[in-house]
């Protein structure tokens, strides 16, 4: 199980979305994890992740404490992946997540060669999710299929909206906030580098994927034209 399982979409659209976990089980292998999951997070930088993920802290885009009235135009929107790594301060989930599959299998098979004594999660498409076990030469041990929504289905919010919210783990992106960056898009009020910014800030456990959430935003602006 993984808070990346309901992220919305079909199959192809996770073509560019692969998440890859480490976590530590608590009272079996927990003793010494927490550096075992800092190397965790070294080994991914130079596979070139688009996101650093720490469960407690967040990713590599946060939030800003000292906020002044010209912070909103001056803030700075680089990925900074050593504070994540630096910041991982008590055992928990850690994450990179990566918007090309070489990449991920890349890393996923560096992973299993430094045998960390970690259980390693692949969240993606369950097609690409093989295909970076079978790169890395390992069997699939298990799988989680999400069944969706159910209900009033017609009181959900559109599919860009419903991709972009969906993309924390823990439901920290309101679906408001996810229609007003499309919206500003559309009308070229923000471009969808900003609006990715300042979605980003927003995911509490670091899995949200600016790349994938870049091309939702342009999708959304082109289906209006």
């Amino acid at each position: 199980m993984t808070n990346t399982l309901h992220r919305f979409g079909t199959a192809d659209s996770f073509h560019d979305d692969y998440v890859v976990f480490a976590i530590a089980s608590k009272g079996r292998n927990d003793e010494g994890a927490l550096e075992k999951l800092r190397a965790f997070l070294r080994m991914a930088v130079p596979f070139h992740p688009v996101n650093l993920g720490d469960a407690r802290n967040g990713g590599a885009v946060r939030p800003c404490r000292n906020m002044t009235p010209l912070s909103h135009w001056k803030r700075d929107a680089t990925a900074d992946f050593q504070a994540v790594i630096d910041g991982l301060n008590a055992v928990t989930t850690v994450a990179a997540v990566f918007d090309h599959r070489d990449a991920a299998e890349d890393f996923v098979t560096a992973v299993r060669k430094a045998d960390l004594g970690l259980s390693i999660n692949v969240s993606t498409s369950i097609e690409g999710a093989i295909e970076c076990c079978d790169a890395a030469g390992i069997p699939r041990h298990s799988v989680g299929y999400s069944l969706g929504f159910e209900g009033k289905t017609e009181k959900l919010p559109n599919s860009h909206v419903l991709m972009l919210s969906t993309m924390c783990g823990h439901g920290m992106i309101a679906s408001s906030l996810a229609k007003k960056m499309i919206d500003w898009v559309k009308e070229d009020r923000r471009t969808p580098e900003q609006a990715v910014t300042y979605l980003q800030r927003f995911c509490s456990c670091g899995v949200f994927n600016p790349s994938r959430a870049r091309r939702i935003l342009e999708e959304a602006r082109s289906s209006q034209k």
